[in-house]
């Protein structure tokens, strides 16, 4: 029979670090209707998933 109570001892887990680059406001969508359907209104974070990998191979 599985276990389903066990839980990972979280204290022995090292904490993450992340790095965030500064991202530059350079203005809105001109069109809100469009960059609402975009799912944003900052061009700069318009990327639409084309289904490829972002990496050369």
């Amino acid at each position: 029979m599985r276990d389903y109570l066990y839980r990972e001892p979280i204290d022995e887990f090292p904490v993450a670090m992340a790095y965030v680059p500064w991202q530059r406001f350079k203005g809105i969508c001109e069109n809100l209707e469009k960059g609402y359907l975009d799912g944003t209104i900052f061009p700069e974070l318009n990327k639409p998933f084309t289904g490829r990998r972002c990496c050369k191979g």
